[in-house]
């Protein structure tokens, strides 16, 4: 069975002076069309349909922290993969959101064609729209092999981004207590 994903993979495989009949690209085109369908499988995902199972009234209102979650994206400009952490800190009104959640919600945003800033802000605010909490914070750590394996390839560098809302953005010490507790190592 052949779809149009996997006869544009055999075309790119013409075009770029291979021959999509040899023994080791022959399945080629299906492996790369279910890749590509799982590495951008965050559109056919809503966040609201991701969070709202896992929303809770609770009375707890001091700073929740995920940390070190793993990410892995594709650049919308190059099509190729950038990966790192994503951490998420949340000071609760009245709602708090299941574990699992955030790390289903960074996962919905990243699994799209994406740049790093936009993804932060993403997540931060569909946290705070889901919600409301008194502040957001979203810091996004990642390589990106854009950078490093064409154009200037410069192999260690890493960039990071940060979306602060509420009382993150308002109050200096809320943020630096935010950013104390993600250099604190847990072991």
């Amino acid at each position: 069975m052949s779809d149009r994903l996997e006869e544009l993979y055999r075309e790119i495989l013409r075009e770029i002076g291979e021959d999509p009949d040899r023994e080791g690209l022959q399945k080629t085109p299906a492996r790369a069309a279910g890749a590509l369908r799982e590495f951008t499988r965050g559109y056919r995902q809503d966040a609201t349909a991701v969070l709202n199972s896992a929303v809770f009234s609770e009375e707890y209102d001091d700073m929740v922290i995920v940390k070190d979650i793993e990410m892995y994206s594709l650049c919308e400009h190059h099509l190729v993969p950038f990966f790192g952490s994503v951490h998420v800190g949340y000071l609760p009104q009245g709602k708090i959101l299941g574990l699992s959640k955030i790390a289903r919600l960074v996962e919905m945003y990243s699994r799209r064609l994406q740049v790093q800033e936009r993804m932060t802000h993403e997540i931060a605010h569909a946290i705070n729209d889901a919600i409301n909490p008194r502040g957001v914070a979203v810091v996004v750590q990642a390589k990106h092999l854009c950078m490093m394996s064409r154009g200037v390839e410069k192999q260690n560098s890493s960039m990071v981004t940060s979306c602060v809302l509420g009382a993150f953005r308002s109050d200096r010490a809320t943020r630096q207590e935010f950013m104390d507790l993600l250099r604190s190592r847990a072991d």
